[in-house]
């Protein structure tokens, strides 16, 4: 029985308390709660299911979903299910999913199904089936259905690699860029995320104005560029 005063939530989080190792330390400690709690505490079986408004907090990073299932040694894995929601106080990332899968160990995200993750440090947004970000290396892995939206420029491809640290992205898979009415498209589209300029390789084609170099815009094209049309720009 739970002592009186206490409601669902609060005893949720009194016994989560109480299955936390005494050997973490402070670096590796882990708060969650949620409504209810169901806990294997067997030796090598460790594994806790936290359902309904269910919520972990490790470090500076917070998830949020309808159910949360830690498990491995030290809770190291969670593995996240119904409106994921993720936020990265140290990186300044939010990511919402439907399915999350996280190694608390090697920072390692891995996102299935509808995803979008918002880099609010460089105003960037990738939507994707599927999202993988390797949080030690600074490296997301996008794959399905991708779009990304950066400053003027936005893009669609089935994969994308964004080198976070180097401002760094490149499409492949039928990938195509936009701004401001012009249309890219390439084997190949490379983006510097910090000038957005854009670099195209291999078979190239798309409609681009005249206003794209006056405006000091770059564009560099490699490969085969037969179909490269350029349209009327402004008198």
């Amino acid at each position: 029985m739970s002592k009186p005063g206490l409601d669902g939530r609060a005893l949720a989080l009194a016994l989560c308390l109480c299955f936390l190792p005494a050997a973490l330390s402070a670096a590796d400690r882990i708060s969650f709660k949620a409504d209810s709690v169901q806990s294997t505490l067997a030796k090598g079986k460790e594994r806790t299911i936290l359902s309904g408004r269910a919520s972990v907090q490790t470090g500076k990073l917070s998830i949020s979903a309808d159910r949360i299932e830690l498990f491995g040694e030290d809770f190291r894995y969670l593995d996240c299910s119904g409106s994921v929601r993720v936020i990265d106080g140290d990186q300044s990332i939010r990511l919402e999913t439907r399915n999350l899968y996280y190694d608390r160990t090697r920072k390692l995200t891995r996102a299935q199904g509808p995803s979008v993750l918002q880099d609010e440090k460089n105003e960037l947004v990738l939507k994707a089936e599927w999202i993988e970000s390797d949080g030690e290396a600074e490296v997301t892995v996008a794959q399905v259905a991708v779009r990304i939206i950066k400053g003027k420029i936005s893009t669609r491809s089935e994969y994308a690699l964004y080198r976070r640290a180097d401002k760094s992205l490149e499409l492949t898979g039928s990938p195509s860029a936009y701004r401001e009415g012009d249309v890219y498209r390439a084997s190949k589209i490379s983006v510097d995320i910090e000038t957005e300029d854009i670099q195209l390789e291999g078979s190239v084609s798309g409609s681009v104005s005249e206003k794209a170099g006056a405006e000091g815009d770059e564009i560099k094209a490699e490969g085969d560029q037969s179909e490269a049309v350029p349209s009327e720009g402004k008198d």
